[in-house]
């Protein structure tokens, strides 16, 4: 199963951990989900992350851009030739179109209008997360037993990251 996360759902996930969008993105760090980007979307990310109104650390801001990058599955959006309210985010809806993605979850659901959605499922994180915990044995690689923290998952993932050293991966 993979997906495409809107820059909103990362930020608000990374602010606060115990959030909906926080338990998306504890799926995605424990790869229990994957989550489909290209380039533009992960240039996005860099950039949002990387203001200075979020306070992220550079260091962390490269962790979890490496992370994205690494375990994602990378895809090559198609143009869908639609428009959207918010044009920035017609990269999203094209590149889950084109990955084939199961949903694309967002913030803004009225920067999607159904209307315009080529069939995609666009979901909040709250929507995500019943029908996702119902069926996630069957879905995904491995059943999750618990929702790690993004320090936990800090901890045991240190070592998939080449750069920071032991502790620095999605350290606060």
């Amino acid at each position: 199963m993979s997906i495409v996360l809107d820059t909103n759902v990362l930020v608000s996930g990374l602010l606060r951990s115990r959030t909906p969008p926080g338990r998306v993105l504890d799926l995605v760090t424990t790869r229990a989900i994957d989550v489909a980007v290209d380039e533009g979307i992960l240039a996005e990310y860099r950039e949002v992350l990387l203001r200075p109104e979020f306070n992220f650390p550079p260091a962390r801001v490269h962790d979890v851009i490496d992370f994205v990058w690494r375990y994602a599955h990378r895809a090559r959006a198609v143009p869908l030739g639609i428009t959207l309210p918010d044009p920035d985010d017609e990269k999203f809806l094209e590149v889950a179109v084109s990955a084939g993605s199961s949903a694309l979850v967002t913030g803004n659901l009225r920067h999607y209008p159904a209307n315009r959605r080529q069939g995609m499922l666009v979901l909040t994180p709250r929507e995500f997360l019943p029908p996702l915990s119902s069926t996630l044995g069957k879905m995904c690689r491995a059943p999750v037993r618990r929702r790690p923290t993004l320090a936990t998952v800090a901890r045991v993932q240190a070592h998939d990251f080449s750069r920071g050293g032991p502790g620095k991966a999605f350290a606060p």
